[in-house]
């Protein structure tokens, strides 16, 4: 059957049940090594990255406390978008995630616009996540002398190799990632609240509620500083869709997926707003700087022996973490679209190990950029390919509520059928994620500087795509008629 499946006859004439009509090549091939443990683990990696490790001291120093309120509004509008996506891969499971769905929903220009904004989105943050891993590196007095360029290639290196061996082993490490992450915000979350609790002194300021109303209290700048962070924010979910992808190297997703969709919403009000509001707590927000992770500056500022390089390690891993997870996911993304004709042929290609390592190098590719933009402009290259990757991860979110909200009208005319784990209160919940998503993009432009030149530079991504798909379209119809042919 077609990878393009859009007749309406064709899917009239499937049977009522939650399974789809249609199938995609690129789902093919993959081994089924990922577990509970692992599926449940990349859910919470997902959750808790490099936007909140590195992001969140520029944030606080620049939005004070009002920086959890925007987490808050963030984090339920990011539920939103992977509930849906857990709706449609409980419907039919695939490595080609949002991209297949939107190509069976929208059409092969769908797919290709979806698969190349979330390539756009993870080659950025790719080199957000080296560019970060190389801060963190000159923490410690032996890099220090060593150029962020250099320190940004070995830590892209390294993931690189790792993520190359198999599905198994991709498994185990973001199952091991996650673990370190998941126990240092606790045992940080745990010191925070032993220090409100008994008022101990962190750096000559008492921790407590004062340390907010005695600094401009939670809009200590104002209401716009923190709208204009959103942007940012939606950063640190970018990684909350990946357990979507992983879902295809699974058994039984059907009862692993909704039990890890489920816990991100706790997740993100323990983690991100509980961690937040503990930073303001124990210390002013004036405090905290976008060149170190504010979990750092905390330990540093306790004094503590060791304990800022320890936290400073653990931020480290999630970095590298989050370079991993975006080196898997673009590798299956791509290598659906390659079997369809959207993306280089070489792109589609797997090694022994089940892995596609086209795709995976592609992304690496890009890697070598941001490598040497660390080169170019080390102190800007952060918030340059942050505002670049949120416009990506805005592209891939609005995908995937689009996707759900075609889902949702061709369930109404009984042409497939929901499964009974269910984005609430559709189409409404669909309609307003993507109005928020909109106001996000105006936010950025609002803002002026490196978010309003990104914005500026959306013709000239949506005429990259226009251009791109003129130049595949030949070989995408070539290979629909072929899968057609008996």
């Amino acid at each position: 059957m077609s990878d393009r499946t859009t007749a309406a006859d064709t899917l009239a004439a499937a049977p009522p049940a939650t399974g789809s009509p249609h199938r995609d090549a690129g789902d093919a091939g993959y081994s089924k090594d990922l577990k509970s443990r692992h599926i449940n683990m990349i859910a919470i990696g997902g959750a808790i990255g490099t936007g909140l490790f590195l992001g969140a001291g520029g944030r606080l120093a620049g939005a004070g406390p009002s920086l959890a309120v925007a987490y808050a509004v963030c984090g339920v509008f990011a539920f939103f978008v992977v509930r849906a996506l857990g709706e449609l891969v409980l419907y039919r499971p695939s490595s080609g995630a949002f991209v297949s769905y939107a190509r069976e929903f929208m059409g092969e220009k769908g797919a290709f616009a979806a698969g190349w904004l979330y390539f756009l989105n993870w080659s950025t943050t790719a080199v957000a996540d080296i560019t970060a891993a190389a801060t963190y590196a000159h923490f410690w007095a032996m890099f220090s002398d060593i150029p962020q360029w250099i320190l940004a290639l070995i830590a892209l290196a390294v993931v690189l190799t790792a993520n190359l061996i198999s599905v198994k082993y991709f498994g185990e490490m973001e199952f091991w990632f996650a673990i370190i992450k998941v126990s240092a915000l606790v045992a940080f979350m745990l010191i925070g609240i032993f220090l409100v609790v008994t008022q101990h002194p962190v750096d000559g300021h008492t921790p407590g509620i004062s340390t907010i109303t005695d600094n401009g209290g939670i809009f200590p700048t104002g209401m716009l500083p923190m709208l204009m962070m959103i942007q940012g924010v939606v950063f640190a979910y970018a990684s909350v869709e990946l357990c979507g992808v992983a879902a295809g190297e699974t058994e039984n997703p059907e009862k692993i997926m909704p039990r890890a969709i489920n816990s991100i919403m706790w997740r993100v009000g323990l983690f991100y707003v509980g961690s937040v509001v503990l930073l303001a707590l124990l210390l002013p927000y004036t405090s905290y700087s976008a060149d170190q992770s504010p979990f750092v500056t905390v330990m540093d500022k306790l004094g503590v022996p060791g304990a800022a390089g320890v936290m400073n390690l653990v931020v480290l891993t999630a970095a590298l973490s989050s370079l991993n997870s975006g080196l898997y996911s673009t590798g299956r993304i791509l290598r659906s679209m390659a079997l369809a004709g959207s993306a280089p042929r070489f792109t589609g290609r797997m090694n022994k190990g089940q892995v596609p390592y086209g795709g995976i190098l592609l992304t690496a590719g890009f890697g070598v950029l941001g490598v040497v933009l660390n080169y170019v402009m080390p102190g800007q290259a952060f918030e340059i390919v942050l505002n670049f990757a949120s416009i990506g991860i805005l592209g891939t979110w609005g995908m995937i509520m689009l996707c759900s909200l075609l889902f949702w009208r061709r369930s109404q005319d009984g042409r497939v059928a929901r499964p009974s784990y269910r984005l609430p209160w559709a189409p409404y919940t669909q309609i307003v994620t993507l109005a928020f998503l909109a106001s996000v993009v105006f936010l950025m432009w609002w803002g002026g500087g490196v978010g309003r030149t990104t914005v500026l530079c959306l013709p000239l991504i949506a005429a990259a795509l226009v251009g791109g798909w003129f130049v595949v379209r030949g070989r995408v119809n070539d290979l629909a008629r072929e899968r057609q042919d008996p």
